[in-house]
């Protein structure tokens, strides 16, 4: 599988919430090619109102295998004699969970998206119905409106968005500019 590590010096419950107290690391690990594919659709004409959101993680067999595979590889690279002076241990999921069943299920409770969702707002052909976006990154049926981010891109890249997203903006800057002084 096509795999990002993440570790930090910390310990918590889900991001956002207060540190645990003990010396701890965490080791993250991010399926970079997932299969699952979810939805995003408008709830309401009123702008304010959220958006209805379907993220369908581990929705596949392939990525249930990734998802528990990933957890025994970094099982396996903790166990390592490198790491054996700070003494970690498992805190989640549980060294009590063992099958693939467990660990997929286990993954997507204690997984979350490390802020790279793509493909919401697409870009695509003409003959593809779920591209919303023109190879401009323009709106199909709405003049003078382009879409400007991770949304566009139709399917997430192998490692970091960030970057792709930067070249992105980069070049709608170019087009913007490119039409206001042509």
């Amino acid at each position: 599988a096509n795999l990002e590590y993440h570790v930090q010096p910390l310990s918590l419950d889900a991001f956002g919430e207060p540190l645990h107290p003990f010396e701890a690391f965490t080791a993250s690990v991010c399926n970079l090619n997932p299969e699952s594919r979810g939805e995003v659709h408008i709830a309401s004409a009123d702008p304010a109102q959220a958006p209805r959101i379907a993220p369908r993680y581990l929705a596949t067999e392939g990525d249930r295998r990734v998802a528990a595979d990933s957890l025994r590889l970094t099982r396996r690279i903790v166990a390592q004699p490198a790491l054996a002076p700070f003494h970690p241990r498992e805190v989640k999921p549980g060294l009590q969970f063992e099958t693939d069943e467990e660990l997929a299920r286990l993954a997507g409770d204690i997984g979350t998206t490390i802020f790279h969702p793509v493909g919401t707002c697409r870009m695509g052909r003409v003959d593809e119905p779920d591209a919303v976006l023109d190879s401009r990154l323009r709106v199909r049926g709405v003049a003078n409106l382009r879409v400007v981010d991770a949304s566009v891109m139709p399917d997430i890249t192998s490692g970091n968005t960030n970057s792709p997203t930067l070249m992105i903006a980069e070049r709608a800057a170019e087009w913007t500019l490119e039409r206001v002084t042509s």
